[in-house]
């Protein structure tokens, strides 16, 4: 049986440049779980691997929609699990799932129930248009499973909710869950000292600026305008900020430190609650012999 190995952590702790390397020694495919990598153009602010690197390993779920579209977890999930029983179906083992983005990884290795229903822009306009005390009280009577779980005060979730309910006619609370895959998986993470990390995110946005970030982010705004979503996103906002004469680019470049500094940490926060996930030290000279030890032996678990 094909089996998934998740490569997963903070930004900047290494993830794609390890997998890479064992992906290599499998013989293997990468599934990119990064919420950026997924759109075209978006190369350098992301970490995007470059076009050698996926010469060297065929990755997956990169470069798959255009910046004007939204991928939204569903999407992305319906696609990754595509590509995973397509490859078994090849019996190609093992299979790396790699990327920062949580909720991605947590869409396919816990098998989450997602209701799919598009943004309703109709029926949203008319639900907005009243309180969020209102919205909120309509949640408890309609799904009082789901306001238990929806804190009074938050808006996007209980609209959410609401839009759910009144196009499927079903409950949000109904329609999730998990339904876990039915193949062997480990997950590997990757943590350094906060410090260390903070070098290295330091080190990685002075490499992005100095191979052209500030082209890219130039490049974007011309052509799909200052208000693109994605615009606003690490990176691309200090970097708009500066081409907008706002601040220095020294500034730009302290910014998108702090800022994904504060993204790494929420990032650890969320993996860490993941019990699951075997931790290895990303600044050990050692990383990848000792990482290759674990996936040889769970390769040859059940055998």
């Amino acid at each position: 049986m094909t089996k998934l190995i998740v490569i997963c952590g903070a930004t900047a702790t290494g993830k794609s440049g390890l997998a890479l390397a064992l992906a290599q020694r499998c013989n293997s495919i990468i599934i990119s779980a990064d919420s950026r990598q997924v759109y075209r153009e978006f190369n350098i602010g992301t970490a995007k691997p470059t076009i050698t690197e996926q010469k060297l390993v065929p990755h997956f779920l990169i470069d798959v929609c255009e910046p004007t579209y939204t991928m939204t977890v569903a999407d992305y999930q319906q696609q990754a699990q595509d590509l995973i029983l397509g490859q078994r179906l090849k019996v190609i083992p093992p299979i790396f799932l790699v990327g920062g983005t949580g909720l991605y990884i947590k869409s396919i290795v816990r098998g989450m129930k997602i209701p799919r229903v598009a943004p309703q822009t109709e029926l949203r306009s008319q639900l907005i248009s009243m309180s969020q005390i209102q919205l909120y009280a309509i949640l408890q009577q309609v799904d009082s499973v789901a306001a238990q779980k929806i804190h009074p005060h938050d808006s996007v979730r209980t609209l959410r909710a609401l839009e759910v309910f009144y196009i499927t006619g079903s409950p949000i609370s109904d329609l999730q869950g998990e339904n876990p895959p039915d193949y062997p998986i480990l997950q590997i993470g990757l943590d350094c000292e906060v410090t260390h990390l903070r070098n290295r995110i330091a080190r990685r946005t002075q490499s992005m600026i100095k191979n052209g970030l500030v082209e890219e982010v130039e490049y974007l705004c011309q052509k799909y305008g200052l208000d693109l979503p994605l615009l606003k996103t690490l990176g691309y906002q200090e970097i708009k900020q500066y081409l907008a004469g706002d601040i220095s680019l020294e500034k730009a470049e302290e910014l998108t430190v702090l800022h994904t500094g504060q993204f790494a940490k929420r990032q650890r926060t969320w993996f860490r609650k993941v019990s699951q996930i075997e931790w290895f030290d990303a600044e050990s000279s050692d990383l990848l012999e000792k990482v290759w030890s674990r996936i040889q032996k769970f390769m040859n678990d059940d055998k």
